[in-house]
């Protein structure tokens, strides 16, 4: 998966016609879900993704895995979706270029987080982001204490303390939050821009290019070896196709806190991943966590 562009940041956005498929009619029947069911699907994709991507960083380090990632998900998406470049105005084209950017520094941010620092944890710091965008957007003072509920369960799964992990680990995982706001904003209001899933693929298109100098700096030749490609082309798929696919269909039909909010459970989401995919046992107070943040 923010303040509209309206003057009423907190408003539900006009619905967009989401009935009407795409070249393959996917984004059509995933609108079926409902907003939150969506939000939710790509949640456990996302986190799932990024689950397998740590598996992937000795190969190609984490450089190499987000300009993976981004490559992949651009030409899938370019494909599938096969957007118009024409007929979109100059406010259209600066929505869908800082949409990109953001996506590009979210990614690096936060992959390079999870280099220094479990993976579990680094969600708990992003999803911050989302939780003061959800208290900023939110004009009801119920919608302040929901979300102080939800960061009591993330300060609660990262253990209540944070001393002894990687500062540098710790700084990236914050910055990626912030981009995650941003890009809880500018995902709506390319939505709003764009039909169906075209401007995600035109987002995604310019975060690869912007990022492929920083992949091949890091990674080299790496990048080009058949194992690694195929690892990476199955992060893009659960790490970015299908789950910002699923947060713009979504944010078509949620405030900006509504959906802030349902962000809190990724810390949750990502710690049964971790235990999964990389054998992260959680221990009682993180299982406590992963309720309160639920219940939230």
């Amino acid at each position: 998966m923010t303040t509209p562009s309206t003057s009423q940041p907190t408003s539900t956005p006009t619905p967009a016609p989401v009935s009407a498929p795409a070249a393959t009619g996917v984004p059509g029947r995933l609108g079926s879900l409902g907003p939150v069911g969506l939000v939710l699907a790509g949640g456990i994709s996302v986190q799932f993704g990024g689950a397998l991507a740590v598996t992937l960083m000795p190969r190609a380090g984490a450089l190499g895995v987000v300009t993976l990632r981004l490559l992949a998900a651009a030409v899938i998406l370019l494909v599938v979706c096969r957007p118009r470049l024409r007929g979109h105005s100059r406010t259209d084209w600066g929505t869908v270029i800082v949409f990109g950017i953001t996506m590009g520094a979210m990614n690096g941010l936060f992959y390079e987080a999870v280099d220094r620092i479990p993976l579990g944890l680094a969600v708990t710091l992003e999803v911050l982001g989302p939780l003061a965008l959800s208290v900023l957007a939110s004009r009801r003072l119920i919608n302040a204490l929901w979300a102080g509920l939800a960061l009591g369960g993330v300060f609660l799964l990262g253990g209540g303390d944070f001393s002894g992990l990687d500062p540098v680990g710790v700084g990236l995982a914050l910055g990626a939050g912030a981009m995650w706001a941003t890009y809880i904003i500018f995902s709506a209001r390319t939505g709003r821009r764009f039909p169906q899933a075209d401007g995600l693929a035109l987002a995604m298109a310019v975060a690869a290019l912007l990022f492929l100098p920083l992949g091949i700096a890091g990674a080299g030749s790496r990048l080009l070896d058949p194992t690694t490609v195929a690892l990476g082309s199955s992060v893009a798929v659960l790490s970015s196709v299908l789950p910002y696919t699923l947060e713009l269909l979504a944010l078509r039909r949620l405030p900006a806190h509504t959906f802030a909010v349902l962000m809190s459970l990724e810390p949750a989401i990502a710690a049964t991943a971790g235990f999964l995919v990389l054998g992260q046992a959680l221990s009682a107070t993180q299982a406590a966590a992963v309720a309160l943040v639920i219940a939230a």
